[in-house]
């Protein structure tokens, strides 16, 4: 089959990170952190082993800001929910943020009374820096950003949008789940304060893996209280990091395999990665717009967007094509409004969905001319 749904999860892995999941399943599968015995020692030190490896790749300033968590959802809301809100203060974000952001927000809106101003893209599908100057306010505490959009791969300037909260002493929020391990990412250099990501996209890890690195002290409530295998002893969660952040048995084998996902990524480099899915994405774009009947959705200017390419035809519904695509070619798209509502309200395609392609580091240009080709087939059948 012909998988292009990297946006949602990368597929094929590394062999190495299934080799490395199944050896700590069969070899070391004790309870990481919760025992003084070697098998319990060797699970924790390939945890810290991984926990090193984001800080060196994401520029954090330590291995224990970096926290693990089922997925980007649970990074988020621990980042946005466990954050000290109070009534009336005020959060920027954008249309083109995911539920994930969009739904912490919203009960944040019911339950504290927040006030969130959503930042619309410009003509040409970008979010600008100087779209989100103009609504930040002296109660501005947070502006949350996704670093590109799932549904046009619209890049946005975190080292701009930076310098703007740190004007008004707001912390900036950025989810890097469609970019981190494709683009490079410093929280240092960018002025990032909070970066969350999942670990089985662009990172080429399991799923189940996550990530939440927070820069500092920002006195985020732990959303999950619970066994941390140290203080024991005391009735509240423990305030020593990444404990105090990690309750219950974190996932060793999706951690190991993650390790392996960063090994990948550094041994290919990243800037290769990046290069090799924007030529795809270009072959790809190329070849559509030869036909008829087709509307692209996104920034015309390549340089500032991953390789994520959404397109509806005018002749059948989006759904129906993906179908298509996957029981007559077997070519794995992802149809409709990816969990991003307000993207598509932007775009004016809630009623329509729209068919995404995004490409990951092992797809192939042969590839992509078959998907081109199926496209053109579809489109003549229903002339």
């Amino acid at each position: 089959m012909i998988y292009f749904d990297h946006a949602a999860t990368s597929f094929p892995k590394p062999k190495e990170v299934g080799e490395a999941m199944l050896e700590a399943v069969n070899e070391y599968g004790a309870n990481p952190g919760r025992g003084g015995h070697f098998l319990s020692k060797k699970a924790g030190k390939i945890i810290e082993e991984t926990r090193e490896k984001l800080m060196d790749f994401f520029s954090a300033p330590s291995a224990n800001h970096v926290w693990f968590y089922q997925n980007a959802t649970m990074a988020l809301n621990q980042a946005i929910l466990g954050f000290p809100f109070e009534e009336g203060q005020h959060v920027v974000t954008t249309a083109f943020e995911h539920n994930s952001v969009l739904r912490p927000l919203n009960r944040l809106v019911e339950e504290k009374r927040i006030d969130v101003t959503y930042v619309e893209p410009d003509e040409n599908g970008l979010i600008t820096t100087e779209a989100i100057r103009m609504v930040v306010t002296p109660h501005t505490r947070m502006i949350a950003v996704s670093h590109a959009s799932n549904v046009t791969g619209a890049l946005i300037d975190l080292k701009a949008i930076s310098d703007i909260a740190k004007q008004v002493n707001a912390v900036l929020l950025v989810d890097a789940s469609q970019t981190a391990g494709t683009i490079p990412i410093s929280m240092e250099e960018q002025g990032i304060d909070l970066l969350a990501l999942a670990g089985h996209k662009s990172m080429l890890g399991p799923q189940g893996t996550a990530v939440l690195i927070s820069k500092q002290d920002y006195g985020l409530k732990p959303l999950i209280t619970g066994g941390t295998g140290s203080h024991s002893e005391l009735p509240e969660q423990p305030l020593q990091w990444p404990e105090r952040y990690e309750a219950g048995t974190l996932n060793t084998p999706g951690i190991a395999g993650l390790s392996k996902g960063i090994d990948e990524i550094n041994e290919v480099g990243i800037e290769s990665i990046y290069k090799h899915e924007q030529e795809l994405m270009r072959s790809c774009l190329e070849g559509l717009k030869r036909l008829e009947g087709i509307s692209f959705y996104g920034p015309t200017d390549l340089t500032k967007r991953l390789a994520v390419l959404s397109f509806r035809l005018e002749q059948i519904g989006s759904h129906e094509l993906a179908i298509i695509l996957d029981e007559h070619y077997k070519i794995g798209v992802r149809a409709g409004l990816h969990c991003a509502p307000r993207t598509h309200h932007s775009l004016a395609t809630i009623d329509t969905g729209l068919v995404r392609v995004s490409f990951g580091p092992y797809n192939t240009k042969e590839e992509v001319e078959t998907f081109v080709q199926a496209i053109e087939e579809i489109v003549t059948a229903f002339q």
